[in-house]
């Protein structure tokens, strides 16, 4: 069997095109076998040395030497935030959004030519502590490179997580918490909302959903037989996919009085094939949150004379704080939350609401409106 212990850092050249221009091909060895791969064109790397510093050439290097991962010293950081770009970029939209924007932003610009191994936790730290960012923010770029090295430690190139050391001032805190509506102003921002916008914030208020489930709701999510909400998915920037977690996807209570005003909606809401709730007569597809939250919720809160900036997030979290208020153990608040993780193995298609739950969203449901007749015919008039 062939076995190699050196690590390879293959030979470079320039190869001309048959349509013009030149590129740079790589060459190593496989098993024995010689192998010729193309790493970019003269355009775009002038040098060779422009070529082997880059990101891309790291990774390729990780790759053939993965039998012998730790045999260079001067492995730069670049190269495994590459090979990370390659394999393991979480999948779902946001998460792979969020992720690309704070490496692309923050994390190459400082540390893509360093060393691996030159990277040190104090480094880090001060760089981190040293942004004129929020401290959420910090946060999240410190968990990204926690994982990226994480990775590296997988990968047998480096021992020990350096990140693991690296220690935040605040990095748990926000800058500003999410208002919290009392219900009479809840009431009042709906009243001065117009359709379909007035529905989405009934929604929102009465089951705490994000805004990305929202928007992603079709008409097949429900079964009003049942009086129970499955959440298949989400849209973020226009974007279908995956709800956030697997405890998202829980079956979720509606109550008659809800059930009553999405009965309305639906006799006026814009029809697609597809069954969306809430979708924009101009495209046929659900309305972008970022649009609704700018054009809309803020909007309707300065009309009902709400202080302070409204959001989203208001929703989901006052909803918490309802929750709260009917006396809602913790238990059931995490499950309509969802916050918590499914144990258990049963269908999620078969899951069943339990009786607390679904009492504690009533209760809050019965808070917000408490009349069938002013919620339904408000929507009439809208």
């Amino acid at each position: 069997m062939f076995t190699r212990t050196r690590y390879q850092d293959g030979s470079l050249s320039l190869k001309a095109r048959e349509k013009g221009g030149q590129v740079w091909e790589l060459r190593y060895y496989e098993a024995g076998k010689r192998k010729t791969v193309t790493v970019g064109t003269k355009k775009e790397y002038a040098t060779e040395s422009a070529v082997r510093k880059s990101g891309k050439m790291q990774a390729l290097l990780l790759s053939i030497n993965s039998d012998n991962p730790s045999g260079r010293a001067d492995l730069l950081f670049g190269a495994v935030v590459a090979r990370y770009e390659k394999q393991e970029m979480p999948e779902r939209y946001s998460t792979r959004a969020a992720y690309k924007s704070n490496l692309e932003g923050h994390i190459k610009p400082r540390w893509d030519s360093v060393g691996l191994s030159a990277i040190k936790p104090v480094a880090v730290e001060d760089w981190l502590n040293g942004m004129e960012k929020a401290p959420k923010t910090k946060a999240h770029i410190r968990g990204i490179m926690h994982v990226i090295f994480n990775c590296a430690v997988r990968w047998q190139l480096i021992e020990r997580n350096p990140i693991d050391h690296v220690r935040l001032k605040g990095g748990a805190a926000r800058l500003g918490r999410s208002r919290i509506l009392e219900v009479a102003e809840f009431n009042r921002l709906v009243s001065c909302s117009k359709e379909p916008f007035r529905s989405m914030f009934l929604i929102a208020g009465c089951l705490g959903l994000r805004c990305s489930e929202i928007v992603g709701l079709q008409w097949s999510d429900f079964d009003f037989e049942r009086s129970t909400l499955l959440l298949q998915r989400g849209i973020v920037h226009g974007r279908i996919g995956p709800v956030k977690t697997q405890a998202s996807r829980g079956a979720m209570p509606i109550d008659p009085v809800l059930a009553a005003v999405l009965s309305e909606h639906r006799k006026v809401c814009f029809p697609t094939a597809e069954g969306w709730l809430f979708a924009n007569p101009v495209t046929g597809r659900p309305f972008h949150q970022e649009e609704i939250q700018k054009r809309h919720i803020q909007k309707a809160a300065e009309s009902a004379k709400i202080k302070g900036r409204i959001g989203w997030h208001s929703f989901r979290h006052s909803y918490r704080s309802w929750l709260d208020q009917v006396g809602a153990s913790m238990a059931v608040q995490k499950d309509l939350m969802r916050h918590s993780s499914i144990t258990t193995t049963m269908d999620i298609y078969g899951a069943v609401v339990g009786d607390g739950n679904r009492l504690a969203n009533s209760n809050v449901v019965q808070m917000l409106m408490p009349k069938v007749s002013s919620s339904v015919d408000q929507l009439k008039a809208g």
